[in-house]
């Protein structure tokens, strides 16, 4: 299912048991991986193994010296995006033979887009759309397995995807998680419910609590696509006892198609895992001023859509000012999905990722 909203297109796949996978797509801000570049080489660091890499966006990616062969400064190098820009750091390339390296930098072939990922991993599932504009930008290949809906996500798929946005999580027994960010690393830490009502021995019913619960976390850490290095904090077991989880974690990691690896237990019984960045994690493109901007004009949409007269004026921070500027294409789909121009202007007064309802304006 893709759900139509300014600037972005929400992708989920659904079965019997609930929300099964889940991206955000951002056309007019693709991640850019898969995509191909003529680069140009800049600065070699032995320090990080790597090179590198001036783009034709104006920014650097890195090559490492594992990659391909380490080209000399300056030179024009066929490099290939295969993790997006995260955590403060660019992309991450890797070196691709051809016949076009000579030249300016420049972007030579736009890789798969999350819709086209996930179309691949689930071949069977019809892709439901409610936006004519989704079917013009789907490849020719997937355009028979398309169908036109009125609204794509029903009221507990909406449900499903709002809520990985909280970083709270409800688990099965009562158990809930809370998953914090940090730039090191996401540690995830458990909270018992049900076993502190379980007449069986402590141990017993916390060890139970814990394997019940567990593969709902874990296939959190795949929606939200949680990744690099992740640290968890099982409820209430003694450090001896969480060895016996292991084949839980392990099963329930295995049904990741990025093929997390739960590296074991630390002295102080955190359970490590690590698993591989490519695409940037859904707490990223929620946090940061590009995806406040886009939570702003989707609510401005759902308030004026199908409204009459003058739609309701916003007032907005510097940071979401410059974010509406350099995304036009959101502009445009707020335009389409509600009929009305949207309309801002720009209020030192708020915090940069700050917005407001203009009270200038008519509701």
């Amino acid at each position: 299912m893709a759900a139509s909203a300014p600037g972005e297109i929400r992708i989920a796949v659904t079965d019997d048991t609930g929300l099964r996978d889940y991206a955000l797509w951002r056309p007019g801000r693709p991640d850019g991986v898969g995509d191909l570049h003529r680069g140009r080489t800049g600065a070699r660091m032995p320090a990080l193994g790597g090179t590198f890499i001036d783009l034709a966006d104006g920014t650097a990616g890195f090559l490492p010296d594992s990659a391909g062969t380490a080209p000399t400064e300056g030179d024009a190098v066929l490099v290939r995006v295969v993790r997006a820009p995260q955590g403060g750091k660019g992309a991450r390339l890797k070196a691709e033979g051809g016949s076009d390296a000579a030249g300016p930098p420049a972007l030579l072939a736009r890789g798969p887009t999350p819709l086209d990922a996930l179309a691949q991993a689930w071949p069977d599932a019809p892709i439901v759309i409610d936006d004519a504009a989704i079917a013009a930008r789907l490849p020719p290949g997937l355009r028979p397995r398309m169908q036109r809906v009125p609204r794509a996500f029903d009221e507990e798929t909406e449900a499903a995807c709002a809520a990985l946005a909280d970083p709270v999580v409800a688990l099965p027994g009562g158990m809930r998680a809370s998953i914090t960010p940090t730039p090191a690393l996401v540690a995830i830490d458990m909270d018992g419910g049900g076993a502190s009502t379980d007449r069986r021995a402590k141990q017993t019913a916390q060890f139970a609590a814990n394997r019940d619960a567990l593969p709902a976390l874990l296939h959190q850490i795949r929606l939200r696509n949680l990744s690099g290095a992740i640290v968890l904090d099982v409820a209430g077991l003694a450090i001896r006892k969480r060895q016996a989880l292991r084949e839980t974690i392990e099963a329930a990691l295995a049904q990741d198609p990025l093929r997390p690896r739960f590296l074991g237990f630390t002295a102080l019984g955190l359970a490590e895992i690590l698993r591989t960045r490519i695409r940037p994690p859904l707490h990223e493109m929620l946090s940061g001023a590009p995806g406040r901007a886009l939570q702003m004009l989707d609510d401005w949409v759902r308030r004026s859509a199908g409204q009459p007269g003058r739609p309701p004026g916003l007032r907005v921070g510097t940071d979401l000012a410059r974010a509406l500027a350099e995304d036009p294409d959101a502009i445009a789909d707020a335009l389409r999905l509600s009929g009305h121009q949207p309309a801002w202007r720009l209020d030192p007064a708020l915090a940069p990722q700050g917005w407001t309802y203009d009270r200038d304006t008519r509701p």
